[in-house]
């Protein structure tokens, strides 16, 4: 078990760092024929490194197709991410060296969260209509991220903890709560119902004076590190019972409201820190309401798309000291609410997600699911692109609700979006009250990066390629619906997507290594870490590899 677990992980490094051109492990590699395979060369100081490699195309030519590194000079073969990671941090330039050493951290924390996966398998049953609620999310979280190698890990993390509050192992606990002065605390929107008072959680002598704000129970001792606020009163009773959901940080109440609380760790890099800044509260609000003055003007997508209402957060002004209330909208009793990031994995039968719904609900055909995933999805990011929008609505963000004869898309978590104010301004002038100034950009460039990077690689790509017996039948449809879709678009604006996403002979490719852990902000350049990019080839084109017509 361990040595598959560490083969898996080292197979998703290498191919991370070769599709970022890791110290240029693409651009300054030639390409080798050997007898069982093709090899890549990469120069070094009197010898030199393979790698074996196999075509791939989803954002890069090439993938790593075995566990390992060699060296040319005696052959020595780095089979472990220690190894491997020693070697290329030695043609790095010194300055970036404590990056490989934090991301040989990472990879250490991620392989013993593989391992206690494979330890703890989820015992839900085999019919999916009677899975508890969040079990999608259960089942996403054990399932690698279809860019980032080591998604499963947590910084700091024990496994104790992460079978106590982590959502692959679907465990229920209760919050923490810290009473702070009201004067202390930003409060927008209205608060629900089973907020606590003071006195509910012992604490007489803030009724009247302050407001609770919950902890998660993984930030309590980062707080008091970080030092109590003046006045603050921390509960010594638990209160109020919750489940986590695919993000970790957010909770479920129950199944229409969930708790964003900060959490002191990082997922997808080590500078992807888990805590909330009080700006993304706000900017959440603010997509939320651009969101809705879109949906308000395309009538088409009224009943179609829906929307998490986000609009009631609380903060004092720290990024440990935050919480976000999401409201989701009430769905039939007959619907079934599924994560994007849920689709390809493993239920407890050994089938995929994808074929038990496809069995429920379009007559045991996955590929007619994604049609009709795909059509909606296409039609309606490119609609906010016409107005100058892309969400960073990923597959975590993005869920499907179905019932018999009906798909529908639910969006949530509006912070990070991109905007081209030159065309929104035209139709939706505002002003919208982002936090974030890098939010507003020139031109269509950034807003068709995110497009890209987002709705088209993890949420279309991503399936195509996580099907291999079916790429190039999910490849026809991704190709064929983002063009009808962009032909309904129509005018500039479908041909800047025509130009930019459809014809472009290489595409933005999310650089997340690079900009999340091995090099510093000042080092890589990224001004947001989350879209930082190099390139890769245009699956979309009918000549690339794979991606024919069927």
């Amino acid at each position: 078990m361990t040595a598959t677990c560490e083969a898996e992980l080292l197979t998703r490094v290498l191919s991370a760092l070769l599709r970022e051109d890791v110290v240029g492990l693409r651009t300054r590699s030639s390409l080798v024929e050997r007898p069982d395979g093709r090899w890549l060369r990469l120069p070094t100081d009197g010898d030199s490194l393979l790698l074996p490699v196999a075509e791939d195309g989803f954002q890069c030519e090439y993938a790593a197709r075995l566990p390992l590194l060699v060296r040319e000079s005696d052959g020595a073969e780095l089979t472990s991410y220690d190894t491997v990671l020693t070697a290329l941090r030695a043609l790095a330039d010194p300055v970036d060296r404590a990056g490989y050493d934090a991301f040989a951290e990472e990879c250490r924390q991620t392989l013993d969260t593989m391992r206690l996966h494979a330890a703890t398998p989820v015992g839900f049953g085999a019919d999916s209509a009677h899975w508890p609620p969040l079990a999608y999310d259960t089942l996403a979280a054990r399932l690698d991220h279809p860019v980032y190698p080591t998604a499963r890990g947590r910084a700091g993390l024990t496994d104790a903890q992460l079978l106590a509050y982590a959502p692959e192992f679907h465990p229920r606990f209760a919050l923490r709560w810290l009473a702070l002065p009201r004067e202390s605390v930003t409060l927008t929107g209205t608060l629900p119902k089973f907020w606590p008072s003071c006195a509910e959680l012992g604490l007489p002598a803030g009724e009247g004076t302050h407001l609770p704000l919950p902890v998660h129970p993984l930030t309590v001792d980062a707080l008091r590190q970080a030092g109590l606020p003046k006045g603050s009163l921390f509960a010594d009773r638990a209160h109020l019972d919750v489940v986590p959901t695919l993000s970790m940080r957010t909770v479920a109440v129950d199944e229409t409201c969930h708790l964003k609380l900060p959490l002191a760790t990082a997922t997808l890099g080590l500078r992807n820190k888990r805590s909330i800044k009080p700006g993304t509260l706000v900017d959440g609000a603010a997509g939320q309401r651009l969101v809705e003055a879109v949906l308000a003007r395309e009538p088409r997508f009224r009943d179609r798309i829906l929307h998490a209402d986000e609009s009631t957060y609380a903060h004092a002004g720290h990024e440990l000291l935050a919480a976000l209330c999401r409201r989701l909208p009430a769905t039939p009793a007959d619907a079934e609410v599924v994560p994007l990031a849920a689709l390809l994995a493993r239920a407890p039968d050994g089938r995929l997600v994808l074929d038990h719904l496809a069995e429920r609900f379009y007559g045991g055909d996955p590929l007619a699911l994604l049609d009709a995933f795909l059509t909606l999805l296409f039609d309606w990011q490119t609609t906010l692109f016409g107005y100058g929008i892309a969400l960073e609505s990923h597959q975590q963000n993005v869920s499907l609700v179905l019932r018999p004869g009906s798909l529908r898309l639910l969006f949530k978590d509006d912070d990070g979006p991109r905007i081209n104010p030159g065309r929104l301004g035209a139709v939706l002038p505002g002003p919208w009250g982002f936090d974030d100034a890098r939010t507003c950009v020139t031109g269509d460039g950034p807003v068709a990066d995110v497009f890209t990077t987002i709705t088209v690689h993890l949420c279309a790509g991503a399936y195509a390629f996580g099907l291999p017996r079916q790429r190039r039948a999910v490849l026809d449809l991704v190709r064929d619906r983002l063009t009808e879709a962009v032909d309904r678009l129509g005018g500039d604006a479908g041909d800047e997507l025509r130009a930019r996403v459809l014809l472009a002979p290489r595409l933005p490719v999310k650089a997340m290594v690079t900009a999340g852990t091995l090099l510093s902000k000042e080092r890589s350049g990224a001004a947001d870490i989350n879209k930082h990019y190099t390139t890769g080839p245009n699956y979309l084109l009918p000549d690339r590899p794979g991606g024919g017509p069927s």
